[in-house]
C-alpha cells in the first residue's frame, strides 16, 4: 500500500472517493505547516519482506559495462518492463520470467562471453595465461571463475559454485579442444545464472538484536550501489561488505559519500526519473505523420533525452531545488527538436544549453515536448491525459480509469468543429456524475496547457478560437502554462510525492502501514535540505529503514522448495 502527503499526513491511495472528495475542494496543507525547524529523529520500521528484484535493462547493461567494458555487445533484446503502481522498480520484484526472456537472456551471455575470451581481447580480460591452450589449466580457469564470479554475483562464491563452473570450463574444453572455449561456457553460465539476474537478498543473524535479523553485508552493498549508481557494487565497497563495515554507521556514511560524489549518481539520477516519467511509453507512442510533420523518430527520440538532461544537469550538477524543475527556463535542445521549438539551433549533430525565451509560454518540464506529447493522442492533444498524468506522476494521485460504457464521440467528433475547443467539448463530459469527479481533477490542469498540440508544438488558437487557459490545482487558481509550473513548484503535496517514489523505488516493495513514519522522516530531512535530490537519496541511504528486514512465514509447498534447490545445483 502506497501514501500520499495530504493535510499533513500520509494517507492510503484511494480510487473514485478521492476523485470526489478532492474535486469539492479538499485542499492541501500549508506549506509551512509541513517544514520542521530541524531534521526529525528517524523512527523505528517493523522492515520489510526480503525481496528479490529483476534487473532492469538499464542495469543489466550498466552491470556488463563495470564489470567488462562499456564496448562489450549485448545483442538480446529486452522485453516490455510491467509497471506497478506506477514505477517499474516496484515490479521488478513481482512476475515470473518468460521463455522468451530467458532465450534472449541467453543471446547477450553467448555474445559477451565471446567477446571477452575472443582472440582479439582475452589478453584485455582474462586475468592469466594457461599452460597451453589446447589442455584444460584448472589454476587459471579458478582465477578467471573467482574474479567475475564475484563481480557478476555481487559476493564470493560458495566452493561449490565455484567448483561447479570450473567444472564446466573442463568439459567445454575437453569437448571443444580449446581453453579459452571452455572459459566461454563459463561464463555464459555465470551470465545465464539466476544469481546475476536477479538481485537476492539474504539476511544473516542481527548481533545487536538477539531473535531478529539484517541484510547481510553483501546484500547492504548491492542494495546501495544499485540505488546509488544504478549498477553493481564496485570493488571498494565489496571490500567494505566482506570487512563489515557497511554494519557502522561510520562505515556506511564513507561509502554513501563516496558514491554520491561520483559522478555514477547522475547516471542513478537519470535511471529513476526515466522510470517515474514513465518514458517506456516512447516505445509506443505514435504520431500522425500528416497532422504532425515535425515530429519524426529523430525528434522523437531527442525529446525524452531532452527532459532527463534537464533534470540531471539541474538536480545534480548544479544541486538545484527539485520544486524548479516545474518552473525554469533552462532546457537543452538538438537541431530536430529546433523545429518544434521553433529555436535556432546552432549545433549540427548534438545538444547545446538553451533558455525558452522570457515571453514564452514554456517554463518547466511540464512544457517539454516529452511531456507534451506522451499524453496526448496520435492526432490530437489531450487534456484529461494530461491532466492525469500529473495527478499521478507528480502528485502520487491515483485517477481511476473511465468507465467501460462512456461515450467519446461526444468528444472526438467535434475535434476539428470551427469554433470548438478542448474546454467546450469536456464540458459536456461534466455534465455526466459518472465522469465529472475525475474529470474535475484531471481537466483544469490539462486545459492550461492547451496552447500546446499533440506533438507539444505550439498554437495560439484552436479550430480558429482563442483558448481559455485557467485553471486550478487543489484550490489555486492560476493562469496558463507557467502558472502551472509555479502551482506545482508551491504545492507540498509535489516534493512529498518524490519522497514516497523514491523510496519505493530503493527498496523495491510497496510501503506497509506501520512504515508511514518513516516517509514524514524522509520528507522532513529533503524539506530540511531545500528539496536537493542528492541530499534526499542520502538520507535513505543512511537511514536503518532501508536495510530493515524481517521474516516471513515459509508458504512454499515442499515439493517447490525441493525442486528450487535442485535447480541451484544444475
Amino acid at each position: 500500500m502506497a501514501f500520499i502527503k495530504f493535510n499533513g499526513a500520509f494517507l492510503r491511495r484511494a480510487g473514485l472517493g478521492a476523485c470526489l472528495a478532492m474535486a469539492a475542494g479538499i485542499g492541501w496543507a500549508n506549506q509551512s505547516e509541513t517544514t520542521p525547524s530541524a531534521p526529525l529523529a528517524e523512527p523505528e520500521t517493523p522492515g520489510g519482506p526480503l525481496v528479490m528484484r529483476r534487473l532492469t535493462e538499464s542495469q543489466y547493461r550498466a552491470t556488463i559495462a563495470d564489470v567488462f567494458a562499456p564496448d562489450v555487445p549485448v545483442t538480446g533484446r529486452f522485453e516490455r518492463a510491467l509497471r506497478e503502481d506506477g514505477l517499474i522498480a516496484v515490479a521488478t520484484s513481482h512476475g515470473s520470467m518468460s521463455a522468451f526472456s530467458v532465450e534472449q537472456y541467453d543471446v547477450s551471455a553467448r555474445s559477451i562471453a565471446a567477446a571477452i575470451t575472443g582472440e582479439e581481447r582475452r589478453a584485455q580480460f582474462v586475468p592469466c595465461q594457461p599452460e597451453a591452450e589446447t589442455k584444460f589449466d584448472k589454476a587459471c580457469a579458478t582465477k578467471f571463475v573467482e574474479q567475475y564470479g564475484t563481480r557478476l554475483f555481487r559476493r564470493p562464491l560458495a566452493a561449490q559454485e565455484r567448483d561447479r563452473f570450473v567444472a564446466v570450463a573442463k568439459a567445454a574444453q575437453q569437448k571443444l579442444g580449446g581453453f579459452y572455449k571452455g572459459l566461454e561456457y563459463a561464463l555464459i553460465g555465470m551470465l545465464d545464472s539466476p544469481q546475476f539476474l536477479l538481485r537476492m537478498d539474504h539476511a544473516e543473524p542481527d548481533p545487536s538484536r538477539p531473535g531478529s535479523i539484517r541484510l547481510d553485508g553483501w546484500s547492504k552493498a548491492t542494495r546501495l550501489s544499485y540505488f546509488l549508481t544504478n549498477s553493481t557494487p564496485d570493488a571498494e565497497l565489496l571490500r567494505a561488505a566482506a570487512s563489515g563495515e557497511l554494519h557502522t554507521h561510520e562505515g556506511l556514511s564513507r561509502q554513501v559519500d563516496r558514491l554520491l560524489a561520483s559522478p555514477r549518481v547522475a547516471v542513478a539520477v537519470r535511471a529513476f526519473f526515466w522510470d517515474m516519467l514513465q518514458f517506456d511509453g516512447f516505445n509506443d507512442l505514435f504520431k500522425d505523420p500528416t497532422i504532425y510533420p515535425g515530429y519524426t523518430v529523430a525528434a522523437a527520440a531527442d525529446a525524452e533525452e531532452q527532459t532527463l538532461r534537464t533534470v540531471v544537469s539541474h538536480l545534480v550538477r548544479e544541486d538545484g531545488d527539485y520544486r524548479a524543475l516545474f518552473t525554469t527556463k533552462k532546457t537543452w535542445v538538438s537541431r530536430p527538436l529546433g523545429i518544434l521549438y521553433r529555436m535556432p539551433v546552432a549545433t549540427r549533430n548534438g545538444w547545446e544549453q538553451a533558455e525558452y525565451p522570457a515571453d514564452s509560454a514554456r517554463s518547466g518540464i511540464l512544457t517539454d515536448v516529452s511531456m507534451l506529447a506522451l499524453h496526448s493522442h496520435p492526432g490530437r492533444s489531450s487534456p484529461t491525459l494530461r491532466g492525469k498524468s500529473m495527478r499521478e506522476i507528480f502528485l502520487c494521485q491515483k485517477v481511476p480509469d473511465p468507465p467501460a460504457n462512456v461515450n467519446f464521440s461526444i468528444v472526438q467528433d467535434a475535434v476539428n468543429r470551427p469554433g470548438s475547443t478542448a474546454r467546450m467539448r469536456l464540458a459536456e463530459h461534466n455534465d455526466n456524475p459518472v465522469c465529472a469527479g475525475c474529470h474535475k481533477l484531471t481537466d483544469p490542469l490539462g486545459l492550461t496547457l492547451e496552447n500546446f498540440d499533440g506533438s507539444g508544438g505550439f498554437r495560439a488558437k484552436e479550430n480558429g478560437v482563442s483558448m481559455d487557459l485557467s485553471g486550478a490545482l487543489d484550490g489555486k487558481e492560476f493562469e496558463g502554462p507557467q502558472g502551472l509550473g509555479q502551482a506545482l513548484h508551491d504545492n507540498p503535496g509535489v516534493p512529498a510525492c518524490l519522497v514516497e517514489k523514491m523510496y519505493r523505488s530503493a527498496v523495491g516493495r510497496e510501503i506497509a502501514s506501520p512504515e508511514e513514519p518513516v516517509l514524514e522522516y524522509l520528507l522532513g530531512r529533503f524539506q530540511s535540505a531545500r528539496f536537493r535530490v542528492p541530499q534526499l537519496m542520502r538520507a535513505i541511504a543512511l537511514s536503518n529503514s532501508f536495510y530493515a528486514v524481517k521474516e516471513q512465514p515459509d508458504t512454499t509447498p515442499q515439493r517447490t522448495v525441493a525442486v528450487a534447490k535442485e535447480g541451484e545445483r544444475s
